[in-house]
């Protein structure tokens, strides 16, 4: 037990070296002047600053852990003979970070097989660390937080993301979207499902729905989600999995609610 704690303990120590760190490279080059390119898709962006953050953190990873897998957005996985594998994302929100809009975040998760141990999301230019370790609850800037106590669906303030394409079809996300607009509720697009799901887990949203997601996308928000009370599904209901590619995170209170609009036939 004692070296299960000092194995856990040395994981956050790492966890939040590298979260920092990102997060130096990040506020450092927001506004400044970096390359720009793309990756599939007109606006599916990647900066240099995307790189330089990432490599920091395998490079600290691998310092302390180098028999641990990794699984990151812009080098995609090194596999190694390990239970352990941490999930990585340098920037969620390239998009706004080359636009110079201050929402988007360094995400890392450690994974341990099927189970999520751990989750940072780190806003610097905000200045907001979300953490959660599993049967520990979650906290922002080191203070507890939980999802919110609203029951009542029509007084729900959402948010969503859209995919840079999709085949056009019934359940096309924008019909979906429509759904929920028609209500008469007010629904965000924040261009960061990481701080999406955060601000669930703090109560600042109520729900969040999005397609087509990856798992570095996901990982430590959805540990966050849960940590501060909340439920994360995919558009079944069935129990969440972090390469799912439907995701749906609330307070747990207008859950079925929210599915039953997601799930809808026309």
């Amino acid at each position: 037990m004692e070296e299960q704690k000092a194995e856990v303990a040395k994981l956050k120590e790492v966890l939040f070296e590298a979260t920092r760190e990102a997060g130096k490279i990040i506020h450092t080059y927001f506004q400044g002047t970096f390359k720009v390119e793309n990756k599939e898709g007109v606006n599916n962006l990647v900066t240099e600053v995307d790189k330089l953050s990432e490599t920091r953190i395998i490079e600290i990873i691998k310092k302390y852990f180098p028999e641990h897998s990794i699984i990151s957005e812009e080098i995609g996985e090194l596999k190694k003979d390990s239970a352990y594998q941490w999930i990585i994302d340098p920037i969620d929100g390239t998009v706004n970070f080359a636009h110079s809009i201050p929402i988007c975040c360094v995400s890392i998760a450690v994974k341990y097989g099927d189970d999520l141990l751990l989750g940072t999301v780190y806003n610097p230019m905000m200045n907001e660390l979300f953490f959660a370790e599993k049967g520990m609850g979650a906290t922002l800037n080191g203070m507890p937080i939980a999802v919110s106590k609203k029951t009542n669906f029509q007084k729900a303030c959402l948010v969503t993301g859209f995919p840079y394409k999709w085949a056009y079809d019934t359940q096309h996300p924008i019909k979906v979207f429509e759904r929920f607009i028609l209500e008469g509720l007010p629904v965000r697009r924040l261009g960061s499902a990481a701080i999406d799901l955060c601000w669930v887990a703090c109560g600042r949203f109520d729900g969040f729905w999005e397609y087509n997601l990856n798992a570095w996308d996901l990982a430590a928000g959805y540990l966050i989600v849960q940590e501060a009370g909340g439920r994360i599904t995919n558009f079944e209901g069935d129990p969440y999995d972090v390469f799912d590619k439907e995701t749906l995170a609330t307070n747990g209170l207008i859950h079925e609610e929210m599915l039953s609009l997601i799930r809808k036939q026309i």
